[in-house]
């Protein structure tokens, strides 16, 4: 049955081909006017498929409302590698027209067939993109004995993998490269450990397998809040590990929310804050050049390249971020005139501000704030085992005065979920 010119078929295609079609998917091309896809999409396409071949333009995302308008009034099918809605461009598509106007019809997608190769189970595996994204998002996702697999951008992913995990302390971990899945001809499969790693560059379609193996002298980072210190580059402008975990806590981030983080310092918060799941954006407001460059080197070090390091002094600096954020941190400046007024402000209804000190002057400025719109004021207090003499003794740090409150205004949320965009290939 061919589809109505105004729906959209989108028809996953694997490596293999034409000849790996379900006949749903033939059908759908042999009776499209208009076929768009990647080059390399539209070349496996048979002479049969008589639809006029348009191929994405780049950059594909803001090209698609036009392209699809252009074509409107024509049955379109649109070719994506794969499962379309998983990592593909279903995701753009159905933002742009709405999923109602699709009909997606997928293909196993190289995820599938590589654990299927690897006798890996795909719900006990982490998935992470390298395509249009920075490889160092893997350093995030690696815990001893995890596996992960990394959808490779080109031909230099696996290399650039391989390093990233002897920079993190993962050298011993097990690295397969699996190319060109699903293509009984050209399909290949590299083993090796990255510590070893020395394959020259392969095929440009490619998925990196990795059984996650931590070094013996490499520091263990956990899943929750609360890194040690010696994980960040700092200068000793840092919210102490115990401080942070609790100010994490207080801030509360879900997926998909937007943290400021004012007086960012080494960018530890808006660090952590991303950790918590890969959908979380964070913006990091810092006055020292110095520190501002240190908390993007931090930032890619622990695997959320994502962090946004703005250089500037607020309130002046929060002129232009993207929000409206869902949670701000003030870790410095809090005595700054306006800045307590200008965050108030830019939160919505439901956002949560969370400020930390040590001065009396700006705990005097947290109390009355306190008291004209309640919240919770609690004061931390750590000590530290540390030798005294021939004993050992308890070392007082400087408590921090915390006050943490949830606004009560109605604001639209005008973000989307996640920045993360569909990609074709």
């Amino acid at each position: 049955m061919t589809p109505p010119a105004e729906q959209i078929t989108v028809v996953g295609v694997g490596a293999d081909g034409w000849d790996g079609l379900a006949e749903p998917s033939r059908q759908a091309l042999l009776a499209a006017e208009i076929v768009i896809g990647a080059p390399r999409q539209l070349g496996l396409l048979p002479a049969g498929v008589r639809a006029e071949r348009v191929a994405w333009p780049t950059p594909l995302r803001p090209a698609v409302p036009a392209l699809l308008a252009a074509h409107q009034d024509r049955t379109v099918c649109v070719l994506a590698s794969g499962d379309p809605s998983h990592y593909g461009i279903g995701r753009a598509l159905g933002e742009t027209v709405g999923a109602d106007r699709l009909r997606v019809l997928p293909h196993p997608s190289s995820l599938s067939y590589a654990c299927a190769r690897l006798g890996w189970p795909q719900e006990d595996t982490e998935v992470i993109s390298a395509v249009g994204r920075p490889v160092e998002r893997v350093a995030a996702a690696l815990h001893d004995g995890r596996r992960l697999l990394v959808l490779g951008a080109d031909a230099a992913t696996p290399a650039a993998v391989a390093a990233l995990l002897r920079e993190r302390g993962y050298g011993p971990s097990d690295v397969h490269v699996l190319e060109v899945l699903g293509d009984a001809a050209r399909e290949r499969h590299v083993r090796g450990t990255a510590e070893t790693w020395d394959e020259p560059p392969g095929d440009p379609l490619n998925i990196v397998a990795v059984a996650c193996r931590r070094a013996p002298r490499t520091a263990r980072l956990g899943a929750v809040p609360g890194l040690p210190d010696t994980a960040y580059e700092h200068d000793g402008q840092l919210t102490k590990r115990y401080v942070r975990a609790a100010t994490l806590a207080a801030l509360a981030p879900a997926p998909g929310e937007l943290l400021w983080d004012i007086g960012g310092g080494s960018g530890s918060i808006g660090v952590e804050w991303m950790r918590t799941h890969p959908a979380c954006r964070a913006v990091s407001v810092e006055r020292d050049p110095v520190r501002a460059e240190r908390a993007g080197r931090n930032a890619r070090t622990l695997g959320v390249p994502g962090l946004t390091v703005v250089t500037g002094e607020a309130p002046g600096a929060l002129a232009g971020l993207p929000g409206p954020p869902d949670a701000i941190f003030i870790g410095g400046g809090l005595t700054a005139p306006g800045l307590l007024e200008a965050c108030w402000e830019a939160l919505p209804e439901g956002g949560r501000l969370v400020a930390n000190t040590v001065t009396l002057e700006s705990e005097a400025l947290l109390a009355r704030w306190y008291g004209r719109h309640g919240g919770e004021l609690v004061r931390l207090a750590v000590a530290s085992a540390v030798p005294v003499g021939g004993f050992t003794g308890w070392r007082q740090a400087m408590p921090v005065t915390q006050w943490s409150v949830t606004t009560a205004r109605t604001t639209a949320r005008t973000t989307p979920l996640s920045a993360d965009s569909g990609d074709p290939s």
